[in-house]
């Protein structure tokens, strides 16, 4: 098996852990910038829920935090979130105007500056049928954005095919490094590959949870390269449609794979002649085909490239990449030894 390789982005990292627990109530903040430097740089989750201890996510793994910023695996004598603590770090992740992010509410996150990601979760208000906002908000999860520029040099060999690219499916469990493998695919293929002989690719991000991109006021917040478009916040099958009448891409990419539009989506891309780069949540090949809107598409070899993540050798470890036509690896034997 093969690791991701990265370059270790600590100053980088350490920068947008101090941005973001910026937005906080400022006793979280205080705690926050206590804790040990190592966890700073690896930190992926900030998790707050209403009289709960505040805890947070880093390698895989999940840690009580005290009052002190000190770290533990055990739950005794850690701090406890407040009702007050939860209010006063929405009002600050809000910028002090809910209504200005009332259309993100109703969606159960919010995209920050730096395309940090704000689960909430809370009362769910329903007006006409339809969600309206939440209130009374319960609990705050907090997700860092990190950006791993040159990961995807360890699986593009296997992606070129001829100036283009093979349909392309990640496969990995949550919190396996699937998002932001695909960020860099496209960051590479937008700006093309010199060593391939390859120019730049069309690339359009239908960018349902805004997670790709990590828009930010009509920002992009990541790097997807010089030839990417962006639709944010819109379905797959909606954003589809508009991108192949409007934008001509060569590729659309999107993220997490699911329900029946989903597959519809792939069907209007491919008959337009547009490749696909996606992913979809999954142990295995024997996983996927389980989900009962994904294994058609699977039958149909749709997917000439499967990318099969796991965390067995750190997050984003490459277990296989399998050639979607005949079900063999294509990874050297030798590369993998």
């Amino acid at each position: 098996m093969e690791q991701l390789k990265t370059k270790k982005y600590s100053n980088y990292d350490l920068e947008r852990f101090r941005n973001v627990i910026s937005r906080l109530d400022m006793e979280l903040e205080h705690i926050l910038r206590n804790i040990p430097t190592r966890y700073k740089e690896s930190i992926e989750e900030i998790r707050l829920r209403v009289n709960q201890p505040l805890m947070i996510e880093a390698r895989g793994n999940d840690y009580f935090v005290s009052e002190k910023g000190q770290i533990s695996r055990e739950n005794r004598n850690n701090f406890i979130i407040s009702k007050n603590n939860i209010i006063k770090t929405f009002e600050r992740l809000c910028e002090y105007s809910i209504y200005a992010v009332e259309d993100e509410i109703r969606n159960g996150f919010l995209t920050i500056k730096g395309g940090h990601r704000i689960g909430i979760s809370g009362r769910v208000v329903y007006k006409n049928r339809s969600i309206s906002t939440i209130k009374d908000i319960s609990s705050i999860n907090i997700r860092i954005a990190r950006q791993k520029i040159g990961i995807a040099k360890e699986v593009i060999e296997y992606l070129v095919d001829k100036g283009s690219i093979y349909n392309t499916l990640i496969v990995s469990p949550p919190q396996c490094g699937k998002t932001t493998l695909l960020r860099d695919i496209i960051r590479t293929l937008s700006n093309g590959i010199p060593e391939y002989d390859m120019t730049g690719l069309k690339v359009a991000v239908i960018d349902e949870r805004s997670e790709i991109g990590g828009i930010y006021q009509g920002v992009p917040q990541n790097d997807l390269g010089i030839r990417t478009d962006i639709l944010d916040r819109v379905n797959k099958y909606d954003g589809t449609l508009m991108m192949l009448r409007s934008l001509s891409p060569n590729i659309i990419a999107t993220d997490e794979l699911g329900d029946k539009l989903d597959i519809d989506a792939i069907h209007n891309s491919l008959k337009a002649g547009v490749k696909i780069l996606t992913t979809i949540h999954g142990e295995s090949i024997e996983d996927v085909q389980s989900k009962p809107n994904i294994a058609s598409i699977i039958k149909e070899k749709i997917f000439e490239r499967i990318i099969i993540l796991d965390n067995s050798e750190g997050v984003g470890t490459i277990k296989d990449i399998i050639d979607g036509k005949t079900n063999n690896s294509v990874i050297n034997k030798q590369r993998r030894d």
